[in-house]
């Protein structure tokens, strides 16, 4: 596919600006996945709703059973937190499932990203974007579209947020962190259609009262906040006493705490063995010990491929390095990705609320897909 020439600016024009990292394009258009309705419709939207009631069903009964929550390492002290915000019924927004898919068979779930899942804007906007300008110059047919009701379903739940939140809206991401800020500042803005008033704060600079309340940097109460930033952080945190006493409400909410955990890979495959999009997945007791061929391990809460360690079936070793070392691991059956091209390719498939909403596209030169892999549009063909 030839790019299009003012892609760089219309992306720097629309907040876009992490498109390139390091120097090298984290967008690339270069090319573009293309599926066909049925593809989309039985392969890729029909196991994500699946697999979804599958996550929901076990949160309810790992907020009833707590030898779910001590195997995802969950600190004790939070347990009520969690089920009495699962059992309030506490609302969730969005979440991400990472798929390994060739088109010759079933999609396999490699990972719920279900609490701070990034690459939205893009998906949602940017590949949209591209698509419309695409068919406006002629290198695709008219009527070709996309996997790609992120941004409607999201203002939907935004809108049945608004009349429950009072007003005021809190948006938190990490000092520093472009990508991050570019996904709340989106989310923000659907928020602000919707008619809620959003307000940014930084992480670090959430304050708490003698009462225990959360502040944002005006000592403003924090009733409602969107936070882009892991529950397992925030159990450690220095306030993490206060979390119960806040009285906010959360977005993503803690019960997310339980899919966000790598563990609910190996609780899905015990409650769904033989499942046709579950790899097979244990715990992994004794992480130090030597292990068969044709395995990946992973600990039960990591980001964006690291301390991921592979061993292929025919033996080859792929690694990644990270800060996440202090968490038991999964072990999940060997899986290769689809290599395109040379690119190893991982479908992104999205929920919004409780519905399959979009699909975004990433690939990398490695086994492992990290935080530099490159994301490319998609179409579904005529």
């Amino acid at each position: 596919m030839t790019e299009r020439p003012d892609w760089r600016d219309q992306a720097a024009g629309l907040g876009f600006r992490y498109h390139t990292i390091g120097g090298q394009p984290y967008w690339d258009e270069s090319a573009y996945y293309r599926f066909s309705l049925d593809e989309i419709e039985n392969d890729i939207e029909r196991p994500t709703a699946e697999l979804h009631e599958l996550c929901k069903d076990l949160v309810s009964r790992a907020v009833r059973d707590e030898s779910y929550l001590i195997r995802l390492a969950i600190p004790e002290r939070h347990w009520d937190f969690i089920r009495d915000s699962w059992l309030r019924g506490d609302p969730h927004l969005y979440g991400r499932m990472d798929f390994a898919y060739d088109g010759c068979g079933p999609a396999k779930l490699f990972e719920l990203n279900y609490d701070t899942p990034t690459s939205l804007y893009e998906a949602a906007v940017f590949q949209w974007v591209w698509l419309e300008q695409s068919i406006e110059r002629g290198a695709l047919a008219h009527g070709t579209d996309q996997f790609n009701s992120l941004q409607e379903k999201l203002l939907l739940a935004f809108g049945a947020l608004a009349p429950h939140i009072g007003g005021t809206m809190h948006f938190a991401s990490v000092r520093g962190s472009e990508e991050d800020r570019a996904t709340v500042d989106y989310l923000a803005d659907l928020a602000f259609q919707s008619g809620i008033r959003p307000v940014h704060v930084a992480v670090e600079d959430i304050g708490r009262t003698a009462e225990g309340r959360f502040t944002d940097a005006e000592n403003r109460l924090i009733e409602t906040i969107f936070k882009l930033y892991p529950w397992e952080m925030l159990f450690a945190d220095e306030f993490a006493s206060s979390l119960s006493s806040s009285r906010a409400t959360w977005l993503e909410p803690p019960w997310k705490a339980i899919l966000s955990n790598k563990g609910a890979l190996a609780l899905l495959w015990e409650r769904s063995p033989g499942h046709p999009n579950l790899l097979p997945t244990h715990f992994d007791a004794s992480p130090s010990s030597a292990l068969p061929p044709g395995w990946v391990r992973k600990p039960l809460c990591s980001r964006e491929g690291a301390n991921v360690e592979i061993v292929t079936s025919t033996g080859e070793r792929v690694a990644s390095q990270g800060p996440y070392t202090d968490f038991p691991y999964i072990r999940q059956a060997f899986h290769a990705l689809p290599r395109f091209a040379g690119r190893y390719a991982l479908v992104g498939s999205w929920i919004v609320g409780d519905l399959a909403a979009g699909l975004g596209m990433r690939e990398d030169d490695s086994l492992i897909t990290r935080d530099t892999a490159r994301f490319v549009p998609h179409i579904i063909a005529l």
